[in-house]
């Protein structure tokens, strides 16, 4: 089996980060928690900081939307309702935000991204976070594998 995800200690070089406001953070585990046992998931609202990942500001996260998960067995998979994600897409974006990225829970395991994960992602450059059981993660999709991007939570 190949590893898709560079794991940290492995990407150190990037230094990389997601900043995500604690009103998200807090947003994100209820709703994980009051899912569960199924995955929930949905968009991530708020700043890019560019393409160059390198050289520009992080990627910030101030709101959360929430998307219907469409996907069965919902208990195991998730995918986010496409006519309730083109409406949060259009929401945030006329609200003058950016879509950051994509979430969704792991109720019953940790906050990696699974084989389905993978098989799922199609949003190059985009941030795809998991709210696990006792922790979040967040990985960049490279269109090949996720990249881990170190979260640093903010008032």
């Amino acid at each position: 089996m190949t590893d898709d995800i560079d794991h940290p200690d492995r990407n150190s070089e990037t230094g990389e980060r997601l900043i995500l406001d604690s009103s998200a953070a807090a947003t994100l585990r209820e709703r994980a928690d009051t899912g569960a046992p199924e995955e929930v998931c949905g968009v991530l609202a708020g700043q890019r900081g560019g393409d160059d990942r390198h050289e520009t500001e992080p990627d910030r996260v101030t709101a959360t939307v929430a998307v219907d998960n469409v996907a069965r067995p919902a208990r195991t998979r998730y995918e986010l309702d496409p006519e309730a994600t083109l409406a949060a897409i259009e929401r945030i974006e006329a609200e003058g935000d950016d879509v950051v990225g994509f979430y969704h829970s792991h109720p019953e395991g940790p906050p990696t991204p699974s084989a389905v994960d993978r098989e799922a992602a199609t949003w190059t450059g985009y941030i795809y976070l998991i709210v696990g059981r006792d922790a979040l993660a967040a990985y960049r999709w490279t269109g090949e594998r996720f990249l881990p991007v170190t979260v640093e939570t903010v008032d």
